[in-house]
């Protein structure tokens, strides 16, 4: 599965050079030095590591010239193991095995950071905290996230993001309502941006009833995804909406409570303040039809990119401002399982040393929304389908780099009327 943020060429070129300038500062992180690891607690004294071949140069823990047995260079490569998976949620099959060439492969998928890399990351965390992002910064970004990423959107082409052809081998329910005579199917994409996500299911779609509603609270993403060649608003209908809007603005336009059957959010909860995701929540459930589902995909705890930060981006405890304006948060899976479910908890205000806060207590349910009987507000639970964490490492054979990224995947499903009757 391709990163939502590789870029084609030559963008994708450019930002992986600005990748590698960004982790200089992480280098003995995330490179092998053969004079601090060995698989004995007293090692022998390896050759510099200038005089061992490329291939001999491992980075993922063990230099070549400390193993008692390498596998030979193909065995990374077994065909066995590198099978075309048909099963959603297993993110890759390319095992990282002890005595594999690292950098035989661009990446591996299922790869556990190191003791080294974790406490780096540990480090990197503390340093972000004492350099927070200043007031002043705190309450523009917050003010108006819609303008940074217009912003966004005006520097960027349609063409930034990769296509995600991945979608329908992750989600199979969409292969399900795009399929000939499927019937009448409306699917809800928030935070659609230039319709990366929208248009592949449109050119895959052989359902004549479908309808997408494809929304962003970019207006210029919005102009965007009209502008395109793909865009046909016999199907396809996108328009500005913010998912935590309230009041006339809780619904996407055009849409009705209980209307729509699949709703997408790739990379896009991450987007919202933790004090957002309430309402999120609420209007999400809305305008689901009962039993609908939620497809999702975005950020975990420990990414790389949130481990590169430095001072005066961090907002609050694992919230980011990236150096365009728009904001990020990393989630945790336990933590994410927590806000669909209907946890409650207590959003943190925008004071750098306060932290969402889950709340312990067995809270009320009544047909599918759960009551918090302290502030007697309601915060819809969802059915956990599935959830997953996609772990990959990429690596950068020049610069001899390991690069760990982090992603968080699930299905929710609202309550269907029966389980709703069940539980009320």
């Amino acid at each position: 599965m391709m990163d939502d943020e590789e870029c084609e060429n030559p963008v994708k070129r450019r930002n992986r050079q600005q990748l590698s300038n960004a982790m200089e500062h992480m280098r003995f992180a995330v490179t092998y030095d053969p004079k601090l690891s060995s698989t004995s607690p007293t090692p022998p004294t390896p050759p510099p590591l200038d005089s061992l071949s490329l291939s001999e140069q491992d980075a993922y823990g063990v230099p070549a010239s400390l193993q008692p047995l390498r596998h030979p260079p193909e065995r990374s490569g077994d065909p066995s193991n590198q099978l075309k998976r048909t099963d959603p949620f297993q993110f890759g099959s390319r095992y990282l095995q002890e005595g594999d060439d690292i950098f035989a492969f661009n990446a591996w998928d299922h790869v556990e950071t190191d003791a080294a890399y974790a406490e780096f990351a540990e480090l990197q965390y503390a340093k972000q905290r004492e350099a927070p992002v200043s007031d002043f910064d705190r309450k523009r970004f917050n003010q108006d996230p819609a303008k940074w990423w217009n912003k966004f959107y005006g520097s960027n082409s349609a063409n930034f993001f990769k296509n995600r052809k991945w979608l329908q081998q992750e989600f199979p329910v969409l292969k399900e309502v795009t399929k000939k005579g499927a019937g009448r199917k409306v699917l809800l994409e928030v935070g659609a941006g230039a319709g990366n996500t929208a248009f592949p299911i449109l050119r895959e779609n052989e359902n004549e009833e479908l309808r997408v509603h494809a929304c962003d609270f970019s207006k210029k993403a919005v102009e965007v995804m009209k502008k395109s060649e793909h865009y046909d608003e016999k199907i396809m209908q996108a328009n500005v909406w913010d998912v935590a809007g309230t009041g006339e603005s809780a619904l996407p336009p055009g849409l009705e409570p209980g209307s729509v059957d699949v709703v997408l959010m790739i990379f896009i909860f991450s987007a919202l303040a933790p004090n957002q995701w309430d309402q999120a929540l609420k209007n999400i459930f809305s305008v689901l039809k009962p039993g609908g589902q939620v497809l999702f995909r975005d950020y975990g705890r420990g990414d790389l990119s949130q481990i590169r930060f430095k001072k005066e981006r961090w907002m609050q405890e694992n919230f980011y401002i990236r150096g365009d304006g728009t904001r990020v948060y990393f989630f945790d899976k336990d933590e994410l399982g927590d806000i669909w479910k209907g946890k409650t908890f207590q959003p943190p205000t925008e004071e750098p040393e306060d932290r969402t806060v889950f709340e312990e207590k067995e809270p009320r349910e009544s047909n599918g929304v759960v009551e918090d009987s302290i502030s007697h507000t309601t915060t819809p639970a969802f059915d956990i389908e599935d959830i997953g964490i996609d772990r990959r490492m990429l690596v950068n054979r020049q610069r001899r780099l390991k690069m760990y990224r982090v992603w968080l995947q699930a299905v929710f499903r609202k309550p269907s009327q029966e389980s709703q009757s069940t539980n009320s």
